[in-house]
């Protein structure tokens, strides 16, 4: 499976982005993930998706952020609103066949990953 992620940029504090991973092609049973890393830290998750539409998020996403997918399209979003300083990171899309909530304590987990995408949030 090949990810490609787009919709990074800069954006002021308390803005919106929507970020968008698209797929080559469909596994049944993929969790589809946002993971964030910044420089000299590890990668940490950020909000999963089951294929039933179940989702997950972090503790400093919840409330503000939405992942979602569009199955007919092949493509997750991630919904960031309320756009933190902190929030600032490189944001990569991740897919692994198995439940979310057991591939996301662990990005090494999944084997699939997109490039990256910056979020720049100032």
């Amino acid at each position: 499976v090949q990810l490609v992620e787009s919709g990074g940029g800069s954006v002021q504090a308390g803005g919106s982005l929507r970020l968008s991973c698209a797929r080559s092609r469909d596994i049944r049973s993929l969790c589809m993930a946002w993971f964030r890393q910044t420089p000299g830290k590890e990668r940490e998750e950020v909000a999963g998706i089951d294929s039933d539409g179940s989702t997950s998020y972090a503790d400093s996403v919840k409330g503000r952020f939405t992942i979602s997918q569009d199955n007919a399209k092949k493509i997750a979003y991630l919904q960031m609103n309320s756009l933190k300083v902190e929030d600032t990171a490189m944001y990569y899309c991740a897919a692994e066949v198995g439940p979310c909530w057991y591939l996301l304590q662990d990005p090494s987990r999944f084997q699939y990953w997109g490039q990256g995408t910056q979020v720049t949030v100032s």
